[in-house]
């Protein structure tokens, strides 16, 4: 099975460059299996479609940024610290991830009306697990309460999600500069407003 490891990660990586380059609309799975150098029964081995692709292209980042997030978050620290923690962690992944975000937010809509209901609960999972962070920190006194929590993680992550249309890697801040900088003014808005 291990051997066999190689053609699923080129068809992801071929799949992943040609969506960035031409779209995915525009993209056949004969293109991807010629660049990959497989066949199409090799590709269907590993995913039943080009959905099923598009899908793990965002899938595989959201599983790694969902474990970190679980770590963070129920790592040491304060609700303060694991909270910056976890908004500059999502950040910096998804600019070393840009490619694979910018496509999937791209082209989630066109994916089968399952394969999107499943990734929204996936992406929701997310979400949720960072709003408990955020939650937490209110019930605290730590972060002011006067706003819901649903709001401020809705509003954080349009931020985030919004990062493909102007992040550049050769630009002049790293990811995790901008991580830094993002879970500074996350944290800054949830300040208690002084009496």
């Amino acid at each position: 099975m291990a051997q066999d490891e190689p053609v699923r990660q080129r068809l992801l990586a071929e799949a992943t460059r040609l969506f960035a380059e031409r779209g995915f609309e525009s993209t056949s799975v004969q293109e991807i299996v010629v660049s990959a150098g497989v066949t199409k029964g090799a590709m269907y081995h590993y995913f039943d479609s080009k959905d099923d692709l598009l899908h793990e292209i965002y899938a595989r980042v959201l599983r790694m940024q969902m474990d970190r997030l679980t770590r963070i978050a129920d790592g040491s620290g304060t609700v303060s610290e694991r909270l910056y923690a976890a908004a500059a962690d999502v950040v910096e992944t998804t600019a070393d991830n840009l490619d694979d975000s910018k496509i999937f937010f791209r082209s989630m809509h066109l994916l089968a009306p399952e394969t999107q209901k499943t990734v929204r609960a996936e992406r929701r999972r997310y979400h949720e697990r960072f709003r408990d962070l955020v939650a937490e920190g209110q019930r605290e006194g730590v972060f002011r309460a006067d706003v819901p929590a649903d709001i401020v993680v809705d509003y954080f992550f349009g931020s985030v999600h919004h990062l493909g249309s102007w992040y550049h890697v050769e630009g002049p801040l790293t990811g995790g500069q901008v991580g830094a900088q993002f879970a500074d003014l996350l944290l800054t808005s949830l300040r208690p407003q002084a009496s």
